[in-house]
């Protein structure tokens, strides 16, 4: 649908409103407490750390070409960024798995949308804690088979240019996969099904994912990314994807 970019922009900022519902903020601690955290630590990290990545990954110009190096270091910034805050997102998924499904059922009672199996407690989540944590380990695996290619590519400097939209296309999709498990894993649908539900709506998709990843990016904004992007996952899951057969 030529409105799927916009809703799907939209949906990560319906998450935001949906977090401070009731019924729904209860559940929104944990992830979010985990998601500070992480955030701190990642952002005094890189911090510390960004100009000798930004030096490994910009190449040796010769003094003719020294005019691309503003260019490069520019486009390796941006690339950088993507790659780290991509990266931050999938760890931080991977700790509060099992919080971050309770979150989306919440959502899906509040929107009215299909009962998934009963698990709304944090005895239930700490006991599926290993078959969540072992979900997003698959899908971490599924990340690294298409991160290593497209990490190899980004270094060709025929392909460097092109190499941060590569990486937004890909941290956008993997987003968008990441966060809607949290709905569809609480009906037990399965990742390979996941995948085929998001590519039949490939715009909408892709666009929430970009705008989720977008808001890692931004200051204090990428503090409530996690909690958000659950929840709007989960409006999109109740308003679209369920409703396909």
């Amino acid at each position: 649908m030529l409105a799927d970019p916009f809703r799907g922009a939209g949906l990560f900022l319906q998450g935001i409103g949906l977090m401070f519902k009731p019924g729904v903020k209860r559940f929104v601690a944990i992830p979010l407490t985990i998601n500070v955290v992480l955030f701190a630590i990642v952002i005094a990290v890189l911090a510390g750390q960004f100009d000798e990545l930004i030096n490994w990954m910009l190449p040796s110009l010769p003094s003719w070409l020294s005019w691309l190096e503003s260019i490069l270091w520019f486009i390796f910034a941006l690339l950088a960024a993507l790659m780290v805050f991509f990266g931050f997102s999938l760890l931080a998924n991977l700790v509060a798995a099992p919080f971050n499904g309770l979150l989306a059922e919440a959502v899906e009672r509040h929107l009215g949308g299909q009962e998934p199996p009963p698990a709304s407690s944090i005895t239930a989540a700490i006991k599926g804690a290993p078959g969540a944590i072992f979900d997003e380990i698959r899908k971490l695996i599924y990340a690294l088979l298409w991160a290593i290619p497209l990490l190899i590519i980004s270094i060709i400097p025929i392909f460097t240019p092109f190499a941060p939209f590569l990486w937004a296309i890909y941290g956008a999709w993997m987003l968008s996969l990441e966060y809607a498990d949290f709905p569809m894993g609480n009906h037990n649908i399965r990742f390979k099904d996941q995948r085929q539900k998001l590519r039949r709506n490939r715009l909408l998709s892709l666009s929430f994912g970009g705008t989720t990843l977008l808001a890692t990016m931004i200051p204090v904004l990428n503090f409530l990314v996690m909690p958000a992007a659950v929840c709007g996952a989960t409006s999109m899951w109740v308003k679209r994807l369920s409703q396909q057969s």
